[in-house]
């Protein structure tokens, strides 16, 4: 009996020793990860089970205690949740895929070749492009349509800045959607120069060259959508916040979804327009684990860079032009009204001085205290001292760190020395509201989130310039920074419990990088590379 007691007991130690670990789907060990939950702390290692993280914590201890399917040993490489885009345009971006790409441009010749050395590829029946920035070119005045008319007297042509908010159209594209010297419109501009049209359309009269474009077909929609999805997750963006789609592009999202072809998680914003608000307002927000429908996007002004923005004093570069709402205050105030009475959030575009007031007094009104319907200003780009009050938990800046890096060669310039010290005020934001999302509202700035990451810590541009740093009194912390990507930026969507750190419980999206961009010589973060992307533990992209 002695001997079969000993035989039992052994068999009991063995077992306990390790033959009986629990069952996961992965195990990532001898890593450098970096947790961002509240303590900001560190780990070497994580499971994954049905998707989540199921522990977190040393590599013997998760060896240990768990065995799986896969396991990867990092070998010392940096690990982090996976990146948030907190404003973007993720359809725009595959969109952009299958037009003239004009990013990058350096003169109005450059414009021009490029649209003509698409046409001789594609031979299209309307081109279409965008990327263009005059503020690039030795000549920094807005383009006119002389040269467009002379190559395509026939064919439409529409070439978008690179913000979205102003375009460059032919005479034949004018013609096309009946736009001349007496067309009405409210926000924005047609512009004319000795009662010529120039072919420059500043904000809402874009829209009626948008209703004249050629449809696009289900099959290149769908393509646009997978294009955008390769190329975020080559960045290590695992969720990306769409600022503006209509139902159309939802419903086609939520449909890629359910076939697992769109495996990136999106945020969607719900365009402004009466079909969209009609359709969603007065049903819950839609929500699975890759879709969240439960916000409106407004646009309250234009950009700085076209002098769209709307300022409560004149531009310092052009006497008696203050920029323009793009709607009557009454509407905007009829909309917030209607959308705070539903269980939606709003998250407004506001670039300019004068349209950030008109945001933060509406929302301040509506919201009051507490942090429960977390309304966004989008961009928050230009504040008066007296309006940073307005910002908390509740009302939230979303702000993109490379707006400020791609605007400073001439943003003094448009707004003056004194009003310049309210712009692009990271810092300054963040104080006040104790939270900030951080994005790229990319394709108007480059997808690459190591850039986001770099313009907010060092305000530099990728040649160090300026030697000090563009304001570098509102330059963000490198733990801040990685906050607003990630954690911060999953709060502005309702979602901080279910991502933006790795912790147990929360969807198993991370990534790891070639360096530790917390602690290499900041100007090497803009050369990051990605080595492999995960959503739901599953690998989605690697180098």
């Amino acid at each position: 009996m002695k001997r079969i007691a000993m035989l039992l007991l052994l068999s009991l130690l063995i077992t306990s020793c390790g033959g009986n670990k629990e069952q996961a789907d992965l195990i990532v060990y001898n890593a450098n990860v970096y947790t961002v939950d509240d303590q900001f702390g560190k780990a070497e290692a994580f499971v994954v089970k049905d998707g989540k993280f199921l522990e977190v914590g040393t590599s013997q201890d998760i060896q240990d205690k768990y065995e799986s399917k896969e396991s990867i040993d990092a070998e010392g490489k940096a690990v982090y949740p996976g990146f948030i885009d907190g404003h973007a345009h993720f359809y725009g971006l595959g969109m952009q895929q299958q037009r003239v790409d004009l990013t990058g441009t350096k003169s109005f010749d450059e414009v021009v070749v490029r649209i003509v050395e698409f046409q001789q590829k594609n031979d299209v029946d309307f081109i279409v492009g965008r990327g263009w920035d005059q503020n690039d070119w030795e000549e920094k005045e807005f383009p006119v349509k002389d040269t467009l008319d002379r190559l395509f007297p026939d064919i439409p042509v529409a070439v978008t800045r690179i913000d979205g908010h102003a375009m460059l159209v032919n005479q034949a594209a004018l013609d096309k959607a009946n736009i001349n010297n007496e067309t009405k419109f409210q926000g924005g501009d047609i512009e004319q120069k000795n009662g010529k049209l120039t072919g420059i359309l500043v904000d809402n009269p874009m829209l009626l060259i948008e209703k004249i474009t050629d449809e696009t077909n289900r099959n290149t929609k769908v393509e646009s959508l997978m294009d955008a999805q390769d190329i975020c997750f080559s960045y290590g963006l695992t969720t990306v916040v769409d600022a503006g789609i209509d139902r159309e592009i939802i419903e086609m999202i939520d449909s890629l979804n359910n076939s697992d072809k769109l495996k990136i998680r999106i945020y969607a914003m719900i365009s402004n327009t009466k079909e969209n608000l009609d359709y969603y307002l007065d049903k819950k927000p839609y929500k699975t684990d890759r879709l969240n429908v439960r916000s409106v996007k407004f646009y309250g002004d234009g950009a700085l860079g076209s002098r769209g923005a709307a300022l409560k004093e004149e531009y310092s570069d052009r006497s008696g032009h203050f920029g323009a709402l793009l709607s009557p205050v009454s509407e905007f105030k009829k909309t917030a009204e209607r959308i705070a009475k539903s269980e939606y959030q709003m998250n407004t575009h506001a670039i300019g001085d004068s349209a950030n007031y008109l945001v933060l007094k509406t929302y301040d009104s509506l919201l009051g205290k507490g942090d429960g319907r977390r309304w966004r200003v989008e961009h928050s780009q230009v504040i008066s001292p007296e309006d940073f009050k307005y910002f908390s938990k509740n009302i939230i800046p979303s702000v993109q760190p490379t707006h400020a890096t791609s605007d400073m060669y001439w943003a003094e310039d448009r707004l003056g020395a004194d009003r310049v010290k309210g712009a692009y005020a990271f810092k300054k934001l963040l104080d006040q509201a104790g939270v900030v999302a951080l994005g790229t509202d990319f394709p108007v700035e480059q997808v690459n989130p190591f850039l986001t990451f770099y313009a907010a810590v060092d305000r530099q541009d990728t040649e160090n310039y300026p030697e000090d740093g563009f304001m570098k009194d509102q330059a963000l912390s490198r733990e801040e920074t990685l906050k607003g990507m990630t954690i911060w930026a999953a709060y502005a969507n309702f979602e901080e419990k279910e991502k933006g750190s790795i912790e147990a419980g929360k969807f198993a999206d991370f990534v790891m990088l070639d360096r530790d961009i917390m602690e290499v010589e900041i100007d090497s973060v803009p050369e990051t590379k990605v080595i492999s992307t995960f959503v739901n533990g599953e690998q989605v992209y690697k180098n």
